[in-house]
């Protein structure tokens, strides 16, 4: 990144106060900032891909744009690749979500919306970003995330052996242990499917795992993706009655989960916003 941050500041030809310049809230270079920022967007639309961790190069696809290139490249311009679309829905499925501001429109905004608008797509990028990891690691791996997961949520306590992850195949549709509290005094079975964006957990795999807590005769069970649940997996909880009781937890909410309860992610800046003490030019 810091390469390419001086290889596009030569190509704009800034001067050294333009190349200098950093953002008065988080001190990091603004140029840096925006060179970073477009990659992200470029990879969302599959224009450039990262073989490993610190290097990327143009795609095959992001070949073909330069062999005819637009005037810019914007976000309207990255809306014509599948890819940027699904990526942005991804961490955004909700149609009445706010969107981010544009442009056109940021004059008339107000402080605080803009700071809302910026947040959200940080967060928006940020879910993003932890799906792709999730989708490209091992299953195993992602079986020790949700359990880790829910530990940090408050489940299972700190004792030892409130929660594991079964560690094998072939265990009836049931992937992790947890208790629900730090007594133990009941249990949660978690089914965890790493699968990637696309490949949908269904009726037959929901019926699989409520067939497993029946075996048992659990109480509660978890179901956790990587990718969606599709309408007849819903359904298939929604026939349920009071036991089992079975939550879903997609890709998206997972991520978002991840976020709050700050499991593989870490606090980058923090800002402060303050306000007008009125108390104190209170005169008595």
């Amino acid at each position: 990144m810091r390469e390419v941050t001086t290889l596009l500041s030569d190509q704009f030809q800034l001067t050294e106060e333009e190349r200098n310049l950093s953002s008065e809230i988080s001190g990091q270079g603004v140029m840096y900032n925006r060179t970073a920022w477009a990659k992200t967007y470029l990879k969302r639309a599959g224009l450039i891909e990262q073989p490993r961790r610190g290097f990327f190069k143009v795609s095959a696809n992001g070949e073909k744009v330069l062999k005819s290139p637009p005037p810019s490249i914007n976000l309207k311009f990255l809306e014509q690749f599948p890819e940027y679309i699904a990526a942005r829905n991804n961490s955004n499925p909700s149609e009445t979500s706010p969107q981010p501001i544009e442009a056109a429109v940021i004059k008339s905004a107000t402080p605080d919306e803009l700071i809302a608008s910026g947040v959200k797509g940080i967060r928006d990028n940020l879910v993003s970003e932890i799906l792709q990891q999730i989708r490209s690691g091992t299953p195993f791996f992602f079986e020790k995330l949700v359990v880790n997961l829910f530990v940090k949520m408050g489940y299972g306590g700190a004792q030892h052996g409130s929660a594991w992850v079964t560690g094998r195949s072939g265990d009836g549709g049931i992937d992790g242990v947890i208790h629900e509290d730090k007594l133990g005094l009941d249990v949660i079975y978690i089914q965890a499917k790493r699968w990637k964006d696309g490949n949908t957990v269904g009726g037959p795999d929901m019926h699989q795992f409520v067939g497993a807590l029946a075996t048992r005769k659990a109480k509660k069970g978890i179901f956790v993706t990587a990718s969606e649940f599709t309408k007849a997996a819903k359904e298939e909880v929604s026939k349920l009655g009071h036991e089992p009781r079975v939550v879903l937890i997609d890709g998206v909410m997972l991520a978002n989960l991840m976020i709050d309860y700050n499991v593989g992610v870490s606090i980058a800046e923090t800002y402060e916003i303050k306000k007008i003490d009125s108390d104190y030019f209170l005169e008595e």
